[in-house]
């Protein structure tokens, strides 16, 4: 690597880490270019030259702490006896993680990341690798895609490829089943819901698994 590139993934390092720390110390909503200079130690005008918008900074400080999610998704995967139920242990461990810090998930999953977000999130995924993690072929693609709408339709896809749902149902199941969570957390965050996250997980995966049964030919209530 050269010189210039290792400056570079310094100084971007920097500032992710004084952001990542404003977050646990003062949450999402209280993030500023102005604070984050401050906290690293250099000018706003500085952060501008490796970040276009805030948006990109809370992101990459973000998707620090989704660890626990991370560490849980195999451990809920494995509990799966069948792969319908190991597409619906992926939702419900998204779920059970989302719905504990909605503005975090929100600011990661749904907040408007500029103009070009995929190339946010191909650069996220070129730093941050988690080779660690030892998941099947259907599950891998979440930490090799991080754009929530299409990590969702590849893993139906693959889930397709076994049998357990049709190809032309995919993109109707894959859209309806985000804007479920989506919904979720819009609502939770203003103030719409009165839901603990255990019950907004929940009602979420309720909703989640009628319309998975669904397209599935299953009846929920002989599922449940």
């Amino acid at each position: 690597m050269a010189r210039s590139e290792i400056q570079t993934e310094r100084m971007i390092n920097y500032f992710i880490d004084a952001t990542a720390k404003l977050i646990k110390e003062e949450g999402i909503k209280n993030i500023s270019i102005r604070k984050i200079a401050k906290e690293a130690g250099y000018t706003s005008s500085t952060i501008y030259n490796y970040f276009s918008e805030v948006s990109h900074l809370i992101f990459f400080a973000g998707m620090r702490f989704v660890e626990s999610y991370i560490e849980d998704l195999p451990k809920y995967s494995a509990r799966a006896k069948d792969p319908l139920e190991k597409y619906l242990s992926g939702w419900e461990c998204f779920c059970d993680h989302s719905f504990k810090e909605p503005e975090l998930y929100h600011a990661i999953f749904i907040a408007d990341l500029g103009e070009h977000p995929e190339e946010l999130l191909k650069y996220y995924s070129s730093m941050y690798k988690f080779d660690t993690i030892q998941l099947d072929e259907e599950l891998e693609i979440i930490f090799t895609e991080q754009n929530l709408s299409k990590r969702s339709k590849e893993v139906l896809e693959k889930y397709a490829e076994k049998g357990v749902f049709k190809k032309e149902d995919i993109e109707k199941l894959n859209e309806i089943t985000i804007l479920i969570w989506q919904g979720m957390i819009i609502s939770l965050l203003n103030n719409r819901v009165n839901y603990t996250p255990e019950e907004a997980s929940r009602k979420t995966m309720e909703y989640i698994r009628d319309i998975t049964f669904n397209a599935a030919n299953i009846d929920p209530i002989i599922k449940d």
